[in-house]
């Protein structure tokens, strides 16, 4: 007889067939009341558990959210047409799950685990979508650095391992465009990265997987989607299942960045919920509870001791605001849970400046703790030098006659500027941007054009990685800058310049 059975699943289908042992299960059985909008009143199950699994007949599958004297209320996750009055529903007495493991990697799945590239997943393990947050005593101080491969935001407003740092901004102005460039720059690090989607259009979703696997991100990122298709309690399912998945890479040690976009869909989707529950309404509608879905699920982001694995959870959750209100509800409350934002305003991104980072209402909590030390010794007073350009950029534009130490103030400012600009999905190295911010401090740009910048710049990286190739892998590796080193560079930065204008 020819086994035409592939070997891995031939495998994990006998590895659990000689686990399996025989064991009775009892399942209540409770009968529909109403049903309507993907909610369902349930009569006879006495015994349900809040967030329990419940199947419906034609095995369509819910979730009991709300827990009364008499009935049950419950969110149906798949489509509700074929869940009608009267029929029956049992009590699986097992809460949402999520399949875990290294087998995730590479894959796109929906938010109760099923696989929506077409190929077989064998899971490895099933973890719950809603757990507890690590203990404070669990967790240690955060002092590794995430680099994003974004001068501006690594220079001024850096991440640490372990961190959460939202971003946060209008529509259309690059908040998915820096989640996926700090994806895509960690391709040669050791850091896993989980993508979550919510409430997105399938097209763009699938934009989103081609992005990375032609980058080459899309081996060590997993993608949890709910789509604007799909039920609100789906979209309410997706960041606890995506915490949950990089929670197993976290307790083997690993490092893990997971970006939940957006959490103001996943709000909206909550709130959907909690209406058809009939729960009361408080402020924008929203339940009273909102706050505590957010801060439960951010606090699962933690960095670890070493006695623990020493793994940690890096967050950026992504707020979208409306006409540039931070003070919004949503808003408010998140930026509250986490340790800083990165703000993207709609003025700078029309205006050219992209990522369109505000740095004066942009910050980190965990500041140069979460720096390596090259970043530490060439960005000490970049956030000042751009607040006095910006400050003085407003009187400048009266036309009144400046003085030669406000000129060069200007014009300084106007180079750190265009530096800050940067293409999408072309993060840059720890050299690279070292390289830039030496260079900007030892006025190497000065009298270099601003337009003839961007050309300047990639001639010296070229320059450098050929001639400095030692040099430029050693900083990447160590991420740090000596004496020697800099010595050396600032030589590299006379010889290069002397051939540029030849």
């Amino acid at each position: 007889m020819y086994n035409y059975m592939p070997e891995g699943i031939s495998a994990f289908l006998k590895k659990r067939l000689d686990e399996h042992t025989v064991s009775t299960i009892k399942y209540d059985y409770g009968t529909v009341t109403k049903t309507g909008d993907g909610v369902a009143r349930i009569s006879n199950l006495p015994k349900c558990k809040y967030g329990e699994l419940l199947r419906f007949e034609n095995d369509v599958y819910g979730m009991a959210l709300d827990l009364e004297e008499d009935r049950i209320g419950a969110v149906i996750l798949d489509t509700s047409d074929t869940v009608y009055e009267n029929s029956t529903v049992i009590g699986t007495g097992e809460v949402a799950e999520t399949p875990v493991g290294n087998s995730l990697l590479g894959r796109v799945i929906d938010p109760i685990g099923r696989p929506l590239d077409g190929r077989f997943l064998i899971p490895e393990e099933y973890y719950p979508c809603e757990r507890h947050a690590p203990k404070i005593i669990e967790r240690r101080p955060i002092d590794t650095p995430l680099q994003t491969g974004i001068l501006a935001i690594d220079s001024m407003i850096p991440i640490g391992r372990g961190q959460r740092e939202l971003i946060i901004g209008d529509r259309q102005t690059g908040k998915t465009s820096i989640a996926i460039d700090t994806i895509l720059n960690q391709k040669n690090s050791d850091v896993i990265c989980v993508y979550c989607c919510i409430g997105q259009k399938a097209s763009s979703i699938s934009g989103l997987v081609e992005t990375l696997r032609d980058k080459g991100a899309l081996p060590y990122t997993v993608v949890v989607a709910a789509t604007a298709s799909d039920s609100p309690a789906m979209q309410y399912l997706a960041p606890f299942t995506a915490a949950s998945i990089s929670e197993w890479f976290m307790e083997k040690g690993k490092d893990v960045l997971v970006v939940y976009d957006d959490l103001s869909k996943h709000a909206v989707a909550y709130r959907t919920m909690s209406l058809l529950l009939m729960r009361p309404p408080g402020r924008e509608a929203y339940p009273g509870d909102i706050f505590y879905l957010h801060s439960r699920l951010l606090e699962r982001s933690a960095c670890m001791s070493e006695a623990c694995a020493g793994g940690s959870v890096t967050a950026l959750p992504i707020i979208e605001t409306m006409a540039g209100n931070i003070s919004a509800y949503i808003p408010t409350n998140v930026i509250s849970i986490t340790d800083g934002q990165i703000y993207l305003e709609e003025e700078l991104f029309h205006s050219g400046i992209r990522p369109a980072v505000n740095t004066g209402l942009s910050v980190s909590r965990v500041g140069r703790a979460a720096q390596c030390g090259a970043m530490k010794r060439v960005s000490g007073t970049l956030r000042i030098e751009l607040s006095k350009f910006r400050e003085m950029a407003v009187f400048a534009r009266f036309g009144s006659d400046v003085d030669s130490s406000t000129a060069k103030l200007l014009k300084k400012g106007q180079i750190l500027t265009e530096l800050f600009k940067q293409k999408k999905a072309s993060p840059f190295t720890v050299f690279e941007e070292t390289v830039i911010l030496l260079a900007y401090k030892c006025d190497v740009f000065d009298d270099i054009e601003i337009k003839r910048l961007n050309d300047f710049t990639q001639k010296l990286f070229a320059f450098l990685k050929k001639s400095y190739s030692v040099l430029a892998s050693s900083i990447n590796q160590s991420g740090d800058l000596s004496d020697d080193d800099e010595a050396e560079l600032k030589k590299a930065f006379s010889i290069f310049k002397g051939s540029y204008h030849e």
